[in-house]
Formats: structure tokens, C-alpha cells, sequence
């Protein structure tokens, strides 16, 4: 699919040291038209376009007509910036996570790899039944609590742990979490349960019948490292809390 060329303009840009120096230049850069808008969620747009010739994803956060622009500004450059910080610390540690191209504080953008593949949701809902995907789909399954373990264990909280949030790559079905941008950092033990817990009613919810593939990805995530094991007692206090107020409101 053909995209806009990217043109020079004046605005302030941040670059990430990510992205080969081969496919970035130092000059500040602008699109006219962002691209192909290929979804839109509650906080931002994503775009496929393309960059000095290589084809990337743009996300472009919204600004909120009812905070003050200086205000929301603020607030978007704050979330921007903490969704680079938590890509580029799954990155250093080896997590499966889009490369960065450039930050545009500017203009509320991120430019990031395009990753050609599909979302563990769609494969699931190709695949859950066929036996001859069982053993690919268990893997999957363990490789994605291990990963989730990893994250956590850096204190890194995902806030939107979904299937929808996870990508297999074409080539090497290897898995790729995308979608930072509810994340933030925390020890907290209660934080990272929280985040195993919209994990799992996303996870149940949109995929019947896989109470016993959760249960992989928890016992993938258990082994990550002793304190997996107390994020694990913490969820089930979670779930507690969940059924009672799906009970009494």
C-alpha cells in the first residue's frame, strides 16, 4: 500500500536510538497526512505510513477538548514518554516488542516497526480447535506467561494485557507484545496481579472454553522467579474481590 513522503517542518522531535541510523535522519520530520488508519482506540490512533522508505507504524495519541491545551499537552508528553521508557525497557531485555523510529512529542506521535503477522486473538480463534495446532498454541501459551513473568519482574506494568495486544510474527510466529500505552512502572505486588487479572477476564471472555490454557500461562509465569509465585496468591485475593462485586455490585 502506497503512504505519504515524510517532508522536513519545524516542530520539536525526539529521535530513539533504536531504529538502524541507515532509516532516521536527524532533521526534524512531519506528516502532512499521517498515513492509512488501520485502528482506533480510546486514547489514540494507528496508522500504517511510511518513513524515509521503510514501511512503519504511527501511533498518534488524541488531545482532550475538555482539559486546557497546555494542560493536556502535559498529560499526553508524560504518556508518550512512559510508553517509550517501558518499550525500550522490555527491548534491553529481550521481550518481543516493536522497535522505536522516532518520538514526536509535538505532535502526540510514535513511529514505530511494522510487524507483519496477526494477533494471538485471531490465530486462537483459527486455531483453538484443530489438533494439529495444539502443541503451537501451548507453546504460545507458556512463552506468553514466561514473557508476562519477565515484564513484571521489571516492574513494568502493561495495563492492557489482551490477545488483542499480542502479536505473532509471520515468519517465526514469535510473540510480540505491542500497545504500551496504558503502561506504567511499579513494584507493587497488587499492580501486577491487577494486570494477570485483566489478562484473564479478557483472556476467558473472548476465548470460551480456555480455562485450561490460563492456566498455562500462569504456571508459565509462576516460574519466572520467586516473587511470580506471590503475584500469583495476590491474584486469586483479586479474582475475590472481582466475584463480589460481580455479585453485589
Amino acid at each position: 500500500m502506497d503512504a505519504n513522503e515524510c517532508n522536513n517542518s519545524e516542530n520539536s522531535t525526539t529521535i530513539t536510538k533504536q531504529a538502524p541510523s541507515s532509516t532516521i535522519s536527524t532533521k526534524v520530520v512531519k506528516l502532512d497526512e499521517i498515513g492509512i488508519l488501520i485502528s482506533q482506540g480510546a486514547e489514540a490512533k494507528t496508522y500504517e505510513t511510511d518513513l524515509y522508505g521503510l514501511k512503519c507504524i504511527v501511533k498518534e495519541r488524541f488531545s482532550k477538548a475538555y482539559r486546557h491545551p497546555t494542560l493536556d499537552q502535559k498529560i499526553s508528553a508524560k504518556r508518550i514518554l512512559q510508553e517509550v521508557r517501558s518499550l525500550n525497557k522490555c527491548k534491553k531485555k529481550g521481550i518481543q516488542v516493536p522497535s522505536l523510529y522516532l518520538v514526536d512529542i509535538g505532535n502526540n506521535r510514535i513511529y514505530m516497526e511494522f510487524i507483519k503477522g496477526e494477533t494471538v486473538k485471531h490465530y486462537l480463534y483459527k486455531n483453538q480447535e484443530s489438533i494439529d495446532h495444539q502443541d503451537q498454541i501451548i507453546l504460545t501459551m507458556k512463552e506468553l506467561g514466561k514473557q508476562v513473568g519477565i515484564i513484571h519482574e521489571m516492574n513494568v506494568i502493561h495495563g492492557d494485557l489482551t490477545t488483542s495486544n499480542m502479536l505473532l510474527r509471520e515468519s517465526t510466529l514469535e510473540l510480540v507484545f505491542i500497545d504500551f500505552g496504558l503502561s506504567y512502572t511499579s513494584n507493587s505486588v497488587e499492580d501486577k496481579a491487577v494486570d494477570l487479572y485483566v489478562l484473564e477476564r479478557a483472556f476467558i471472555s473472548t476465548h470460551p472454553n480456555s480455562e485450561q490454557l490460563f492456566q498455562t500461562i500462569l504456571s508459565a509465569y509462576e516460574l519466572t522467579s520467586p516473587s511470580s509465585k506471590i503475584v500469583i496468591q495476590k491474584l486469586n485475593q483479586v479474582r475475590l474481590r472481582g466475584r463480589k462485586k460481580t455479585c453485589f455490585g
